[in-house]
């Protein structure tokens, strides 16, 4: 396809350029230039001249004023597909053996002398044996010969194809079908097409266990109809898409125990509650998607929410929390063990980070490790007696006594520290 008879066929492929990667627009004469151009828009807008617009005339369009360029078909690299680029990589020529071959091979900094050496790596680089493909921006751009890769490399479990040239989702569906095996799949900066039908009812993915989808440009719908497709999926991975959760998943997602909706600039937590009841959850990683607070209504003080009922880690950096009422919530998650809430104002204004780690260990009953560090039964101890004591004028100004006949502070007392009753009952406990 590199050469001037290049059709309408080309428009919406993938391509790279000197490394960059860019999609076609347009293919055609550009008057009063001769020969054929290719219109295409580029992953990084920085990288064109205009919008698909020549002296007045709208040849393509772009989203950003700067997106596009006109290239000869010659300078473009439409890739190969998936055979190609594994043969390419893991494969070796066939050549005769000799018998008694010494071959010279360093181990560290040593010379080591090897007999057999080449029959070994050739072993290695069947591609019947492969079970872990990295093909990472190695321009693939589609499965290539129908039933090629189940023939060729059946037992594959991992792939990495990353930063490809994929097109749609229908291509990564072709390759999937001939690996019955595949558990884990990585498609990250990808710019793909999907389809805007119902899902097939097969399970083109029925063994699929890892799936990520980092910085592909998908929607919340099409994450649903994609995962429609992995009966068994546990891990997914939606980081910088420009994601809004806009419906609730209900046949699907169901098997899911980590999510990852990094840097997706959510900020509704309206958002969350959407995803809030997927049974299997454990661990949620929300940093960078602008959330300023967190709020489980269908929960008082002191009681434990119907929400995230499985999760157990919760990973909150570099958002905009800034109240102590967000962590208070926390401790009504059900089953949470492991905190991370790295470079949010609540921890960063304050000066002594000790202070705010000890404060959150005390607001927060249940947690076991917090920013990765674990939480020793000591440090618990030391934290809660040393949020007592801080607060403790001010319990006693609200109407706290230690006299249980006259202990009545008010409500909003019992809202900003919710947990400091039943860590006054704990020290009793321990002193009696």
């Amino acid at each position: 396809m590199m050469n001037d008879t290049l059709t309408s066929d080309v428009i919406g492929r993938r391509v790279e350029v000197n490394g960059e990667h860019a999609t076609v627009r347009f293919s055609g004469v550009v008057p009063p230039m001769a020969g054929l151009w290719l219109g295409v828009e580029w992953d990084n807008p920085e990288r064109g001249k205009h919008d698909g617009s020549h002296e007045g005339t709208v040849y393509f369009k772009c989203r950003h004023p700067t997106g596009g360029s006109f290239i000869r078909p010659n300078k473009v690299n439409f890739g190969v597909d998936f055979l190609t680029a594994i043969k390419n990589r893991y494969a070796l020529e066939d050549e005769p053996e000799e018998e008694g071959k010494e071959q010279i091979v360093t181990i560290g900094n040593k010379p080591v002398e090897t007999i057999g050496f080449d029959s070994v790596v050739k072993q290695q680089s069947q591609l019947s044996k492969l079970q872990e493909v990295s093909l990472r921006n190695c321009t693939v751009n589609g499965p290539g010969d129908k039933g090629g890769i189940a023939k060729a490399c059946p037992n594959v479990r991992s792939i990495d194809l990353s930063k490809n040239l994929l097109s749609s989702w229908d291509e990564v569906v072709d390759i999937a079908d001939q690996l019955k095996h595949l558990e884990v799949l990585n498609l990250s900066e990808n710019k793909l097409k999907f389809p805007s039908g119902s899902p097939s009812p097969t399970g083109t993915f029925s063994a699929l266990k890892v799936l990520v989808l980092n910085r592909i440009g998908i929607t919340w719908t099409e994450v649903l109809h994609c995962a429609s497709r992995c009966p068994v999926l546990e891990k997914l991975y939606l980081e910088s898409n420009g994601i809004v959760i806009s419906e609730r998943p209900t046949d699907v997602l169901q098997t899911v125990k980590l999510l990852d909706l990094s840097s997706n600039q959510l900020i509704d937590e309206n958002q969350l509650f959407l995803i809030a009841y997927l049974p299997r959850l454990e661990q949620l990683i929300l940093s960078d998607i602008g959330l300023a607070s967190i709020h489980f209504p269908d929960a008082g003080i002191g009681c434990k929410t119907s929400m995230f009922p499985s999760l157990q880690y919760l990973v909150l950096n570099d958002n905009r929390i800034s109240q102590w009422s967000s962590i208070n919530e926390l401790d009504k998650l059900q089953s949470l063990h492991a905190l991370s809430c790295t470079r949010n104002p609540l921890t960063e204004s304050s000066k002594d980070a000790q202070t705010t780690r000890q404060f959150i260990i005390a607001r927060i009953g249940q947690l076991r490790t917090l920013n990765k560090c674990a939480i020793q039964r000591e440090e618990r101890r030391g934290a809660e007696l040393d949020y007592r004591k801080a607060f403790g004028n001010e319990w006693k100004k609200a109407g706290g006594h230690q006299d249980p006949d006259k202990n009545r502070p008010n409500e909003e007392f019992l809202a900003a520290h919710p947990r400091y009753q039943s860590l006054c009952l704990k020290c009793e406990k321990l002193t009696a």
